[in-house]
């Protein structure tokens, strides 16, 4: 099952002794073809991928994102062009895990049962969906872990304890803390001792899950989270495809190496 391609890529990071390298960029962004050849190029150093599925008003993310969302929608993209991505992806790197990440409302629109038949049939691994919270998401995340598909649960620095406690109970393998109560793509404000302090509180609760710290990471900051399951990288990469288009580069070999120096920095 595709759920268990996540646990694989957690195991093996464990066995090497370093976080997982998860980077999310939005799918079609900046043209489908040139999307799918980014995920191509930086899959060789990354552990999983978050592809996001562009909305025309994504709340959670800030404008680096929303660049990319906007970017990838006038180009044409739509959920079904978006699991056909995911499909030619998993035809050449099968192994490698696809979380698809995004809003309530597209799968809505979609229909959730066509939804995850989708996921399923594409090879989509997980999902994050960021306005579903706890414990309005309990019907679907049970859905997603029916069809073999892990329903990603999110924790952030205001969650109670109490909350905490019912939501890493039903929650699958994995747990997305958000580091910063903002928008994707702010500069950490938080000091990442107290991110962790607050992150290990996480993981003496959730024993056996894998913690993933997403918001705020960069290449500046991504070393001095060594200890964590996972790490995710996802505005920088945005900003990166944006800056190689104005300069008129390919976005592809800016953004690899980039996911390169990420890598260093956590190995």
């Amino acid at each position: 099952m595709t759920a268990s391609l996540i646990s694989q890529a957690f195991k093996k990071c464990k066995e090497e002794g370093r976080p997982a390298l998860l980077t999310y960029t939005v799918a079609g962004d900046p043209t489908k073809k040139i999307s799918l050849d980014i995920l191509k190029s930086i899959s060789k150093n990354i552990d999983i991928i978050e592809s996001g599925m562009a909305f025309s008003t994504p709340i959670a993310d800030g404008g680096d994102i929303q660049t990319s969302a906007h970017r990838a929608i006038k180009a044409g993209i739509n959920l079904n062009e978006t699991f056909k991505i995911v499909k030619k992806f998993k035809k050449i790197e099968y192994s490698k895990p696809v979380i698809l990440m995004g809003y309530w409302n597209l799968i809505l629109q979609f229909n959730e049962n066509k939804f995850i038949k989708m996921c399923k049939k594409s090879g989509v691994s997980g999902l994050i969906i960021v306005d579903l919270p706890h414990p309005e998401n309990k019907t679907f995340a049970k859905k997603c872990k029916k069809n073999g598909i892990v329903f990603v649960q999110l924790l952030s620095p205001t969650t109670s304890k109490s909350r905490m406690k019912k939501i890493i109970k039903d929650s699958d393998t994995m747990i997305y803390y958000i580091s910063q109560s903002n928008t994707t793509g702010g500069k950490l404000k938080v000091a990442p001792k107290n991110i962790l302090k607050n992150y290990n509180k996480i993981k003496n609760l959730a024993k056996g899950k894998n913690c993933v710290i997403g918001f705020g990471i960069t290449d500046k900051n991504i070393s001095k989270f060594k200890s964590a399951s996972g790490v995710v990288v996802g505005s920088l990469n945005s900003k990166i495809i944006t800056n190689a288009l104005k300069k008129h580069l390919n976005p592809v070999i800016k953004l690899n190496t980039m996911i390169k120096r990420l890598k260093n920095k956590i190995i």
